[in-house]
């Protein structure tokens, strides 16, 4: 057989693996982590599940999306019972078994919530000395100094919502969550007016669908980071990101509330 007839059969083998691949469903594992990918009433919704699951759909990809706890996350795409897994942390000992994107899908900045009634005063670690403060299981925090000082006590909940439940029932001093998160959360709950935040940011961070360390998922990884990376240049996005933002969500409120009354 010619070397050139070999080549054209080995190339379009590659190219059939490759299609039978893309035409598989991605089993996509999360933690419900409003705004970013939640439940409600039966429907999955949040800004980076949508915009996962557009990009997605641009690629010619199906999805088959599973909420878990986040440890359970970490142990599906561990053991293979997942190909990915959404709203990961980046982190060096991660990257041994997990492929990231190059591009993020959501930047965050970690805050500490306090219950209102109870407003402990912050400006760095050390105010937090003899404390109890409410952090998300198997959650990695940037800031070393927060995930491992003596000072003051961490204490994991099963979820976000119980956490922001203890700190009202005051079984924490303070709870650390995402910015964003934590008043769309508190949105959610209506308890918007029973907690309140400390402007001071603890870590800053990225977000990302990170993928099973796979010899099929590198390319994968690149094309859905250049398909995502187009997406947010899109006013679509912009859309996406102003639907999930909570402050415009607490204007709209507060202008339909002033609308009212006049």
């Amino acid at each position: 057989m010619p070397t050139s007839l070999r080549h054209l059969i080995a190339a379009l083998c590659l190219m059939g693996l490759s299609l039978c691949a893309h035409a598989q469903t991605l089993r996509i594992v999360s933690e419900s982590w409003a705004p970013y990918v939640y439940e409600e009433q039966g429907t999955l919704k949040g800004l980076d599940y949508e915009a996962t699951q557009i990009v997605l759909q641009r690629l010619g990809v199906e999805a088959e999306w599973q909420l878990l706890p986040w440890k359970r996350c970490l142990l599906a795409v561990e053991q293979g019972q997942a190909d990915a897994i959404l709203d990961i942390f980046r982190t060096p000992e991660r990257e041994a078994s997990i492929i990231y994107p190059d591009e993020p899908m959501s930047q965050i900045e970690f805050v500490l919530f306090y219950a209102t009634a109870r407003p402990y005063p912050f400006n760095q670690l050390q105010d937090l000395q003899g404390l109890k403060v409410g952090v998300s299981a198997g959650y990695w925090y940037a800031n070393r100094d927060f995930r491992e000082s003596e000072l003051f006590t961490r204490e994991p909940a099963a979820s976000h919502n119980a956490n922001l439940g203890k700190l009202l029932r005051d079984r924490v001093d303070l709870v650390i969550n995402d910015k964003r998160g934590g008043i769309f959360l508190t949105q959610q709950m209506g308890i918007q007016g029973d907690v309140s935040h400390h402007p001071q940011v603890i870590s800053r961070d990225q977000l990302y669908l990170g993928l099973s360390r796979r010899d099929d998922m590198a390319e994968f990884a690149q094309r859905f980071s250049h398909e995502l990376r187009h997406f947010k240049r899109e006013p679509a996005y912009a859309a996406l990101s102003a639907r999930y933002n909570p402050a415009a969500k607490a204007q709209q409120v507060s202008a339909s509330r002033n609308a009212a009354t006049r």
